[in-house]
């Protein structure tokens, strides 16, 4: 049967690749796109010898293809790893994206695809970017084609693809996760698009400080590196003409030994190209840790103002919210502790939503949380207890556990005198009784001293009381 034409409309053009500065409305980003799975960037736990995508890549790999979904934050390499493969392995390579393609589209997809593997023994690879976009009925279209081997499905999303897919067509998939791109591999790119013929053509000098503050700012997006390299490298090559102006007395762009001197990518012009402050902020250095620590005692000293501020200034400095996150269960815990039971639950809803729904939406519950967090009573009761008991141990103080208290299970264990005495709990008046719990070293050691701060006003009083009792000691002895 003959194959319908498709149109036009629901595939992604394609642009051939262009050298140059200015090669018309290709960006940067798209003419740097590897064009093998070697050029690839990162990602190096999904691309070892013998890996899925590797096999996929090869030129026999469609004996063994099998369809992937791959589900990582924007700019980590999703759409980049389609296209090396289709390019690698020589296949037939289709491309929708679920903004723009419909039910009609998939379906005529799955119809060449069928048709072309019949009369011309080629596979289809099918890479469908963003398929957290489609509906249900819309990823049941693809069900045919996937089982059938019609096509070797390649999905991308940024969604977790166990809300945003069907169940049946996740189970005839492999689910592969992006990591984001590491610093080390974002200055790998920014240096290859530097001097690569596809990208500046080594007609730029690119500043160290530049440089680490564009890969700050990408925050692990290699997208988001190469436009920021891209714009700020348009503003260099205006920036020379317009200082000889203002300087008479220089040869015209000339550098040592008159060769043209290139124009410079500085910090100042990767702040203007992206329009925001560069922030003094390196996360291995000493402001990471000034900004970190500022931040915690602004918590712990319950000023909401300074507590908000900081956490811009990580959020705007590229800080891995996973890192904020984590600061703020421990804030929660440290901090708060039973002065407010609720803060540890919701400092951990929020680092949850970060990774649910990424950033820079994430900003918003982490903000939730630090006013939460700041605002609420504070006590480090909990963690002053559970150091001192700490302590105790390790400087010996531990004692056998009273034989009432040991297993009584196991053959023998009555024999030893295991269980004998033992009160359970649940007899006594309000669920209490007097018992011996710590060893006979600790008896009378107390480690938890509540504050009379937010809901240890209600726990302290209550403490009193289960100690005198379950002690043993008389009201007013």
């Amino acid at each position: 049967m003959e194959a319908r034409p498709v149109r036009p409309s629901a595939y992604r053009v394609r642009v051939q690749a262009q050298v140059g500065l200015r090669s018309g409305p290709v960006p940067l980003a798209v003419r740097m796109r590897p064009k093998s799975l070697d050029e690839v960037a990162g990602q190096a736990h999904l691309l070892r010898p013998g890996s899925p995508l590797r096999r996929l890549a090869s030129s026999d790999g469609a004996s063994g293809a099998t369809s992937v979904l791959l589900w990582g934050p924007p700019g980590t390499g999703k759409t980049t790893l389609a296209q090396a493969i289709a390019a690698s392995s020589g296949r037939r390579f289709v491309e929708l994206s679920a903004v723009t393609a419909g039910v009609r589209d998939v379906r005529q997809v799955m119809d060449e695809a069928r048709t072309t593997a019949d009369l011309y023994g080629t596979s289809t690879v099918l890479f469908l970017d963003e398929i957290h976009r489609f509906s249900k009925a819309q990823q049941d279209t693809l069900l045919p084609g996937v089982e059938n081997g019609w096509v070797t499905l390649i999905a991308a999303t940024t969604e977790n693809p166990s809300f945003s897919v069907i169940a049946p067509l996740l189970s005839r998939s492999l689910l592969l996760t992006l990591q984001p791109l590491s610093d080390d591999d974002l200055g790998m790119l920014v240096d290859r698009a530097l001097v690569d013929p596809r990208g500046l053509v080594d007609r730029f000098v690119l500043e160290s400080d530049a440089r680490a503050a564009i890969v700050r700012l990408a925050s692990g997006d290699a997208r988001r590196a190469l436009t920021a390299l891209e714009a700020a490298s348009i503003l260099a090559a205006d920036a020379p003409a317009q200082e000889h102006d203002a300087d008479e007395g220089r040869d015209e762009d000339e550098g040592a030994g008159g060769e043209p001197e290139r124009p410079r990518i500085t910090t100042e012009l990767v702040a203007t190209a992206v329009d925001r402050a560069l922030l003094r902020y390196d996360r291995d250095g000493d402001e990471h840790y000034d900004v970190i620590s500022a931040f915690i005692k602004s918590v712990r000293g319950s000023d909401v103002d300074a507590s908000i501020h900081y956490l811009a200034r990580m959020i705007e400095a590229g800080e891995d919210p996973r890192f904020i996150a984590r600061r703020i269960i421990v804030l929660a815990a440290e901090d708060i502790g039973m002065a407010d039971p609720q803060a540890l639950p919701l400092a951990i809803a929020a680092a949850d939503a970060v990774q649910f729904i990424g950033m820079p939406e994430g900003r918003i519950p982490l903000a939730e949380a630090v006013t939460y967090l700041a605002l609420a009573p504070k006590s480090n009761a909990s963690y002053l207890a559970i150091d001192a008991a700490i302590a105790d141990v390790r400087a010996g103080r531990i004692g056998r556990v009273p034989p009432h208290l040991r297993d009584a299970h196991y053959p023998g264990a009555k024999r030893l005198g295991h269980g004998k005495g033992y009160r359970y709990a649940h007899d006594g008046e309000h669920g209490v009784v007097e018992q011996q719990y710590p060893p006979d070293e600790l008896v009378g050691r107390d480690y938890y001293a509540p504050t009379g701060n937010g809901f240890e006003r209600e726990t302290g009083p209550r403490l009193e009381r289960l100690r005198r009792r379950v002690r043993g000691i008389e009201d007013g002895g």
